[in-house]
């Protein structure tokens, strides 16, 4: 189970990156890492392929970035996730948020066993504040559900 701790210390990460930006700009990650550079965070577009993605620049790795990586937000399917975790290892990233639909069982053992905060079942969404549209409804539902990290 996610806890209150572990999303409060995500977001209080100095540098994070979002794996899963598309080149078509319409994916789930362009999202994610627009609204958190919105929010005021430091936060890097990670694509193997592309150097630019909506004219900003895109690293191929956490390694290539000019900031150290903290945390990563990742949007991409689970089959391709457990490359990346072992990335972020390597990395010395010890934050993850593995958005819906990027976890399965074997990302988020590989991120216990290995030390990794794994923050997974949560839209990242809900959390950057102020929270906005949907998604704030959505944390509304979740709140009085009892869903949401304790």
């Amino acid at each position: 189970m996610n806890s209150k701790k572990t999303v409060e210390e995500f977001f209080a990460l100095p540098a994070l990156a979002v794996v899963g930006v598309s080149r078509s700009g319409k994916k789930f990650g362009n999202y994610a890492y627009k609204n958190l550079k919105d929010k005021g965070y430091k936060v890097y577009q990670i694509h193997p392929k592309s150097k630019t993605i909506d004219g900003e620049e895109c690293y191929t790795d956490f390694k290539s970035t000019p900031d150290k990586i903290n945390g990563a937000v990742i949007v991409i399917k689970p089959i391709h996730a457990l490359k990346v975790l072992q990335e972020a290892l390597d990395s010395g990233i010890k934050y993850v948020w593995l958005q819906q639909g990027a976890e399965s069982k074997e990302a988020i053992d590989f991120c216990i066993k290995n030390g990794i905060h794994v923050v997974h079942n949560e839209c990242i969404m809900m959390f950057t504040e102020p929270v906005k549209s949907i998604h704030r409804f959505h944390r509304w539902i979740w709140t009085i559900a009892g869903k949401m990290p304790k």
